[in-house]
């Protein structure tokens, strides 16, 4: 009788990279994610969104493997995601947008928090914000985070491609991404907001994911798309309107979005009813300011992204 193998200590891992028609870019991503010093197996998916799959040409280093497959639900991000968590197998579930990175070491920091906490359910990390020339480094609050905090602040270094995830609690209490926000804005954030009722959100607190904006970025410019998934997004979470700085901040949000596209009357009423809400939140003056011609959108979006933050 052969001896029996002995399990591996090591859960795999399954990376979820949506793509869309960016195939040096998702080359990058795929060989970030495969080159991390990581003993255990990685297995990566291309999910590849309204575009049909393509060869990859990656190393493939040993306990490695890759595969190309159709979003075959919502085209888009979260119906991407969805897909390639569903065909997956690995006990822990992360993603990668297919422009960005994975930076050496952050597969490893994540799996010791989860070795080391067993109730541990999700962890994230902190990024570097790569925008023309500069790169700004951002962490998430040391420790864990909870719902309150995600309330109060959309801590946007807590980015998707940082997120490693049980996948029991991803198809489970949790649930996958919510393919009904129009577009797929903010998904990332509304999901945070459903983990953060069932788990905190373990962090390693360090940047170990290069998050790259450009002028290519999906969302670049879809206003009207971004007032109608932040008004469904305080519809479907309540507990945001009744938080004051969470409040102003999506109503600043959909002040702006409406300043952008030349709405100045909504953009001063939607400013309005977020400064009544927290009167320090700088997206409702941005707004006004957009909204009277004191300075461009485009500006400000530029000044924010210079400094590694949005809007």
């Amino acid at each position: 009788m052969q001896p029996m193998t002995p399990p591996d200590p090591l859960p795999r891992v399954s990376v979820v990279i949506p793509t869309r028609d960016r195939p040096s870019l998702l080359r990058r991503a795929i060989q970030s994610v495969v080159d991390q010093r990581y003993p255990g197996e990685i297995e990566c998916v291309a999910v590849f969104d309204q575009s049909e799959p393509e060869d990859v040409e990656v190393q493939l280093p040993e306990r490695r493997s890759l595969r190309a497959i159709v979003n075959d639900r919502t085209p888009g991000l979260a119906g991407a995601r969805n897909a390639g968590v569903l065909c997956s197998s690995g006990e822990l579930v992360a993603f990668c947008d297919d422009d960005d990175e994975w930076l050496q070491g952050k597969l490893a920091a994540q799996v010791e928090i989860f070795q080391t906490n067993p109730q541990a359910a999700i962890v994230a990390c902190g990024i570097l914000i790569r925008y023309g020339d500069r790169e700004v480094r951002r962490l998430p609050p040391a420790g864990s985070v909870v719902l309150e905090q995600l309330l109060r602040d959309r801590l946007m270094e807590i980015n998707p491609c940082t997120i490693l995830v049980r996948r029991g609690a991803m198809l489970g209490p949790i649930g996958l991404v919510d393919e009904d926000i129009p577009g797929g804005y903010c998904e990332d954030y509304e999901w945070l907001l459903r983990a953060a009722t069932v788990t905190p959100i373990m962090i390693v607190s360090r940047p170990l994911v290069r998050i790259n904006w450009h002028t290519a970025s999906f969302f670049a410019d879809r206003w009207r798309t971004i007032i109608q998934a932040l008004v469904y997004l305080l519809d479907k979470h309540p507990e945001l309107g009744r938080n004051p700085a969470g409040r102003a901040r999506i109503e600043g949000q959909i002040a702006f979005a409406h300043a952008a596209l030349g709405e100045g009357g909504a953009a001063r009423q939607w400013a309005a009813h977020g400064l009544r809400a927290n009167w320090r939140d700088p997206r409702c003056y941005a707004a006004l300011a957009v909204s009277t011609g004191l300075i461009s959108a485009e500006r400000v979006v530029h000044l924010a992204h210079s400094i590694g933050r949005g809007v």
